[in-house]
């Protein structure tokens, strides 16, 4: 499956803007680009927390620590 030609790129922006109007092209451009901006933040975040935990060692759980001091 290929991407579409010029003809057929030429016919949907035709369509897009039958549909939806000149008006409201921003808009929704806006709106798309505020969103895939959104994402992609998530996706940071995402990957430096999980960067993070990876690099950290685990640390002992309270209940570890108190029966490691009893033994000693």
């Amino acid at each position: 499956m290929s991407l579409p030609g010029g003809w057929e790129w030429l016919i949907i922006i035709l369509f897009i803007l039958i549909f939806f109007g000149a008006k409201r092209l921003p808009e929704m451009a806006k709106g798309l680009g505020k969103g895939i901006r959104e994402f992609k933040g998530a996706l940071s975040g995402i990957t430096d927390e999980i960067e993070k935990a990876g690099s950290t060692p685990a640390e002992p759980k309270a209940e570890e620590k108190t029966e490691e001091k009893k033994e000693v």
